[in-house]
């Protein structure tokens, strides 16, 4: 068996790997829908609905349960990891683009005299997640893995 062959046959990378790309692409019609200017940094960037972290978390450990079972150290480590990950999307980054945003507020405000180049340079307030854009990324993770897991039965 190649190499291709070995990695395309890997239920749960393909499913992570998917989950991410689906909430990506997702995020970013999302995106363009709402302010009518296509992003390519949406593409890859954080931020936003759905969370593609969540996303991506909940498909490798929907993915490890059904392959390996809820009682495997697989699911187990992958459901902390997705704990971990939800936890921080929520909490840590969401207040980091809070923090983004207030200041990029106080430098509109000519409290700095900012050249173009500076003003192109304005913290990235799309960083964490709400609660409910983590929820639509861990349903989207769900969802996409059950329908790649019957591709695999």
């Amino acid at each position: 068996m190649t190499f291709w062959d070995k990695l395309l046959s890997n239920e749960v990378l393909i499913c992570s790997v998917a989950g991410w790309i689906v909430a990506q692409v997702l995020k970013t019609i999302i995106d363009f829908a709402i302010n009518k200017d296509f992003s390519v940094e949406r593409l890859v960037g954080s931020g936003g609905m759905p969370s593609s972290h969540s996303a991506t978390v909940c498909s490798l450990t929907t993915a490890a349960g059904l392959c390996y079972g809820i009682g495997s150290f697989q699911f187990a480590i992958s459901f902390v990891l997705a704990s971990v990950v939800m936890y921080d999307a929520i909490g840590v980054r969401q207040e980091t683009g809070k923090q983004a945003k207030l200041l990029n507020l106080i430098m509109e405000q000519d409290l700095f005299k900012m050249n173009n180049q500076q003003i192109q340079e304005r913290l990235k307030e799309f960083v964490g997640h709400t609660p409910l854009q983590v929820l639509a990324g861990a349903i989207l993770g769900i969802g996409l893995t059950l329908m790649i897991h019957q591709h695999y039965l």
